[in-house]
């Protein structure tokens, strides 16, 4: 997303606009309104008396509105005019917008108010890609029931979108005209609606939306978010940029709440802001395991959503296997004529086993046996997967190849961009690529199941299976991945079983599984905390003394939020207190450079030459697991630890961030609290009470 332009969302229907409102997309620029991967409006130009508009200020009202305070004429330093404009819309079904228009005269005035619009319907992958339409377009103004109609049709595939409007504007094929006259001192107003079509796409599928009102604000979405703040527990920091970071990270969350069809009333996160807004599995999961201690109903309909479209087929095309977890799922055009794999699609490796990891960490958060005992067939099936499909090759570990060589994902780990598995050289590695973190989240799913199975599925011998399971995949895998002359471990065994020798980020995962043995994981961390991973704000994904590595590379050395947050978790869970509260300290900083929001991703630049991170230029934002971010970093700041039906609180806080105290922590023990006082002395470069420049 780019810093200029301006979006309110409220699931996977948002609207990307400029800074005067305006939307004017071009083929591959991800601005307009968006809907169930489909844009619904293209160009949505407002002038009045055929001159442009520049602003003067934005409020963003809330995640789900905002309003432009407009002046006549371009921009310039300087402004003195008679007539301003207001300008405040809300998402409902598609938005709606409220236009008032305050005359400052002594004397009447006469404007003809035009708004342009067109709708390119490209499905969201048309945008990403600029790809071609195949269908008609068509316009049609109804002049009986006084509206426009934007369509678009390729045989049964149709989608449309309706405009209608107060005080009775002039509508022709390209938009529609307001003639107003308004007297000295006094104001015109008119509310313009944009729905989308047809309702099959909404029904049963969207949360509660907003219906006419004469409150633009519709009372249900605001209270929806007081409660939802309301119910988190509240944090106290001395540090006042942490009380920020965590209430922005808190409604981005609500922002990004995808509502399943089957389970009215339950959310669970979508990914990202513009690409990912639709459920994905992999990130839905991790997110939702960061935000545990904060919103735990988000665990659960993550959980009960994926075990719905679990795979249970062989589907070359869709990547799908008998018990895999789905990748993701897709609603548009490309979907429907199969030219990009048919929803749900499955291209990913590592979804299955984070599904049986979040089922455990709930239950031992929530205490809610009744889901693991209700999903036993499900994880059973995830646990045949993890067995027969994804060993492709009966070595014992997960490998990947994408069955669907069009249009299917090339890499299936978190690193999913074509590039993103090298060898330290920096040339591309064979496939099938078996990646190293993959081993580690199966180690930890066998480990977690062999409780469940014990304790919930009254199923001993499942339980001892896996558990020598795991055993032997550590040894294994401690033998198998460990580069002694580097001291490190690969980043995965490429297509003839050679070790793909890059250092990156994916070691820190590593530790956050458990399957290092203590003294290698020692050498790991020293290179985790190195100048060649750790740029001062996070971990990049690819150190810098690879042939790969790029600061501004998806995957080889931007840095990512979400990866930093696991590896911090990680070295908290081995012991590295000091460590993990030193990229704590680092993330949380930056993300006060970006508001309080921090982006999928930023650049991996060391922080001694840039100051402060710079942005990378087509990172989602809003998006998942990078709002989740701040959430597990202060789990891991506190110690926060389900032991039992108790919390156990260990902290080990920076001295420079004072008291942070957490109240109402939701749980199996029903509400608990977490008090600590900072006392680490964490190195860092800038004054952490200075308030950074924004």
């Amino acid at each position: 997303m780019k810093s200029n332009q301006i979006h309110i969302l409220d699931g996977n229907t948002f609207v990307v606009s400029d800074s005067c409102g305006n939307i004017q997309a071009s083929p591959h620029e991800p601005t307009g309104l968006f809907s169930y991967d489909t844009r619904f409006l293209s160009r949505w130009l407002l002038t009045i008396d055929g001159a442009p508009l520049s602003v003067l200020s934005i409020d963003d009202l809330d995640y789900f509105a905002v309003q432009f305070f407009l002046v006549p004429g371009p921009e310039v330093s300087y402004v003195d005019t008679t007539l301003s404009i207001l300008r405040k819309r809300v998402i409902s079904q598609g938005f709606r917008e409220e236009l008032t228009l305050l005359n400052h005269q002594n004397i009447s005035i006469h404007l003809n108010i035009r708004i342009d619009a067109a709708a390119d319907f490209a499905d969201v992958f048309e945008v990403k890609y600029a790809l071609e339409k195949k269908g008609q377009m068509y316009q049609r103004v109804n002049t009986r029931r006084n509206k426009l109609v934007l369509g678009y049709q390729r045989e049964h595939y149709i989608r449309e979108t309706l405009i209608t409007a107060t005080h009775n504007p002039k509508f022709d094929q390209q938009g529609l005209t307001f003639s107003a006259h308004i007297l000295p001192h006094n104001e015109w107003k008119t509310t313009i609606s944009v729905k989308i079509s047809p309702a099959i796409l909404l029904q049963n599928l969207a949360p509660a939306v907003v219906k006419p009102s004469s409150n633009l604000l519709h009372p249900g979405l605001i209270s929806g978010l007081n409660q939802w703040k309301k119910n988190a527990p509240r944090l106290s920091c001395e540090w006042k940029w942490l009380e920020r970071i965590y209430q922005r990270s808190l409604i981005d969350l609500a922002a990004l709440r995808f509502y399943p069809p089957l389970f009215p009333g339950k959310s669970l996160p979508a990914a990202g802001l513009p690409w990912f807004m639709s459920i994905f599995g992999r990130d839905s999961i991790i997110t939702s395991i960061q935000a545990l201690p904060f919103v735990p109903e988000l665990a659960e309909t993550t959980l009960l959503a994926l075990a719905l479209w679990q795979g249970s087929t062989l589907d070359p095309f869709r990547d799908e296997e008998p018990g895999k977890i789905m990748h993701e799922l897709r609603y548009g055009e490309l979907t429907t004529f199969k030219e990009y794999p048919q929803s749900p699609y499955f291209g990913s490796a590592d979804s299955t086993p984070l599904f049986l990891i979040l089922l455990d960490e709930y239950e031992r958060w929530s205490g809610n046996g009744d889901l693991v005992r209700k999903l036993e067939k499900e994880a059973r099936e995830a646990i045949d997967w993890i067995r027969l499909y994804g060993d492709r090759n009966g070595d014992g570990y997960i490998e990947y190849e994408r069955a669907n060589k069009e249009t299917g994902l090339e890499n299936q780990g978190w690193k999913d961009s074509w590039n993103a598995i090298l060898y330290s050289d920096g040339t591309l590695s064979s496939l099938p690529r078996t990646v190293c973190e993959i081993q580690g989240y199966v180690y930890d799913a066998k480990i977690r199941c062999a409780r469940l199975a014990r304790e919930f599925w009254y199923d001993p011998i499942l339980a001892q299976q896996l558990e020598q399971e795991a055993a032997i995949l550590k040894q294994r895998f401690n033998q198998d991945f460990w580069i002694p002359e580097r001291k490190f471990f690969a980043l995965a065994l490429d297509g003839e079983g050679h070790k793909v020798d890059s250092l990156t980020s994916n070691i820190g995962h590593l530790l956050w599984s458990g399957i290092l043995d203590k003294e290698k994981a020692h050498y790991c961390v020293q290179h985790l905390l190195s100048e060649l991973l750790f740029s001062g704000w996070g971990i990049r994904t690819m150190a810098t003394s690879e042939g790969g590595y790029n600061p501004l590379g998806y995957h080889v050395g931007t840095v990512w939020p979400h990866d930093t947050s696991i590896i911090c978790w990680g070295l908290w869970k081995y012991g590295y207190r000091e460590e993990a509260a030193r990229l704590a300290v680092g993330m949380l900083e930056a993300a006060s450079y970006f508001k309080g929001r921090l982006p999928e991703a930023f650049a991996g630049y060391p922080r001694t030459t840039t100051k402060y991170p710079v942005e990378y230029p087509t990172a989602c934002s809003p998006q998942a697991w990078a709002t989740g971010t701040p959430l597990l970093m202060i789990r891991v700041l506190l110690g926060l630890e389900p032991i039992g039906d108790r919390l156990f609180v260990d902290p080990a806080v920076p001295l420079t961030f004072g008291r942070l105290d957490i109240y109402d922590i939701p749980g199996r023990w029903g509400l608990a609290d977490a008090f600590s006082r900072g006392k680490l002395a964490i190195p860092t470069e800038d004054d952490l009470q200075r308030e950074p420049l924004l």
